[in-house]
């Protein structure tokens, strides 16, 4: 969203600018209200410290919060805390407090270096700690926490880190001077605690809008799962008559249906990666699909490409179009088995494998069936005692596939195309919303904490 289409929206809410401004001498700032001052941040700090992480995993340790448990946008997301063995002292000196602000300061993404969080007193009532890959910061005034979150989740604070986070490595790194040293706008503590009642309430329903449109989105991915599991599994008529087949989470089939296993129709080809030393490898045209490129249904373009030489000496493989592609090692394993068409001569990274297509099934109807029967296969598939979340290519080979004649499953497929591309609008028009939302979020919190706007008569105390 743009200053502008911001300042329109706030103006059609009724939101208006302060009567007076003044020039702060910071130039990428802005002018700011003529009352308000620009100070470094560790002037409203008591405490700036790193966290601890002890010696070893623990079952009656201490929970010691991870950055990971932070979501981009400053809230907490724990759902599996590490417990770990701590010292008294360490315990002591590192367990947070409500109104404490935790900040990621190592990471390799923009979008989580400086990324802070509130404890709330949810959070306070875990007895945490703090890892050593973020920093505490306690307000001096515990009441205006909620203002110095707001402050570090705006773009005024977020861009100073990631500059001064930047490395030669790409890894970005901040430490309790860089966090202390930022420039933050400043206003009268009354105002501070009006901001933050305005912000509370307004992000709040921002928040509630947003949560409401991802239910929803939710509910069309269900939608669209179980119309490509019905299609697969039971055909496109109602009537047709039912065999059990003999697999307890495929159930029914059409009788006419032909089970076979998975080996029997398609030709299992792997992947690898070129040298990276070799440079000129990487200077091709051949796309290189590995799981990041893994986001559509057909994979055509890849963020790296390779040389023909590259694919000579490598273990990588080169597929046709209409390949289908699975990834069958990463940590999204977790939850879904990422699925795709090569539309074009692609090659592969080792986590993915390429399943071959024989002429007894059509390519999009094998993807349509691993797509619409993510949950079964993802349990049957899955390779036991692995240290990284992969599939087992002798499950995955031995598995009955339930096939109507190709002319059915060409129809299928048509159907299925159809259907999905409908739902696929409308959640692409949701999430088109879902972001304007965000950016709105960003640039409300960012116009009261700057100043932009003037929120003292928003809130009825």
């Amino acid at each position: 969203m743009s200053e502008g289409q911001f300042f329109s929206e706030t103006e059609r809410q009724g939101f208006r600018p302060y009567p007076k401004y003044k020039d702060p001498g910071v130039e990428w700032l802005g002018k700011i209200p003529a009352h308000w001052d620009v100070k470094p941040f560790k002037a409203l700090l008591s405490r700036n410290d790193s966290g601890v992480w002890g010696e070893d995993f623990s079952d009656d340790g201490v929970i010691v919060l991870r950055s990971t448990e932070q979501t981009v946008d400053g809230e907490w997301n724990i759902k599996n805390p590490a417990k770990r063995r701590l010292t008294t002292r360490e315990a002591s000196d590192a367990r947070l407090k409500v109104g404490d602000l935790v900040v990621t300061k190592s990471s390799g993404s923009e979008l989580h270096i400086g990324k802070t969080s509130i404890v709330d007193t949810s959070v306070s009532a875990l007895n945490c700690c703090f890892s050593n890959f973020m920093q505490r910061l306690r307000v001096a005034w515990p009441n205006l926490s909620r203002y110095c979150w707001y402050l570090l989740n705006c773009p005024v604070a977020r861009e100073q880190l990631v500059f001064l986070s930047s490395t030669t490595t790409g890894l970005g790194n901040l430490n309790g001077s860089i966090l202390g040293s930022i420039r933050v706008t400043v206003a009268p503590d009354n105002e501070q605690q009006a901001i933050a009642a305005f912000l509370d309430r307004e992000i709040a329903k921002i928040d509630t809008l947003r949560a409401k449109k991802e239910r929803l989105i939710e509910l069309l991915r269900e939608k669209r799962t179980a119309l490509i599991t019905q299609a697969v599994t039971k055909g496109l008529d109602p009537n047709v008559p039912m065999k059990y087949s003999g697999v307890e989470w495929l159930g029914d089939v059409p009788i006419a249906w032909n089970l076979l296993r998975l080996k029997h129709i398609v030709q299992f080809l792997g992947g690898g990666t070129p040298s990276k030393d070799n440079l000129e490898y990487w200077q091709g045209d051949i796309p290189w699909v590995s799981p990041k490129d893994m986001k559509s249904w057909i994979v055509s373009d890849t963020v790296d490409k390779i040389t023909e030489e590259a694919v000579a000496g490598s273990a990588t493989k080169v597929v046709g179009p209409d390949t289908v592609l699975i990834v069958v090692r990463s940590g999204i394993l977790n939850h879904t088995i990422p699925v795709a068409l090569s539309g074009s001569e692609v090659a592969l990274n080792q986590d993915l494998k390429a399943l071959k297509a024989q002429a007894a099934v059509v390519p999009e109807y094998l993807a349509y069936f691993i797509a619409g029967m993510q949950s079964p296969l993802l349990f049957a598939w899955r390779k036991e005692g692995a240290t990284v979340e992969s599939l087992e290519l002798d499950l995955i080979a031995n598995t009955l596939i339930p096939l109507p004649p190709v002319s059915q499953q060409r129809i299928i497929v048509n159907y299925l195309k159809r259907e999905t591309a409908t739902i696929d609008v409308l959640t692409a028009k949701i999430n088109v919303a879902i972001e304007r939302l965000k950016e709105y979020r960003t640039a409300l919190i960012s116009a009261a904490v700057t100043g932009k706007i003037d929120v003292r008569d928003e809130v009825r105390w």
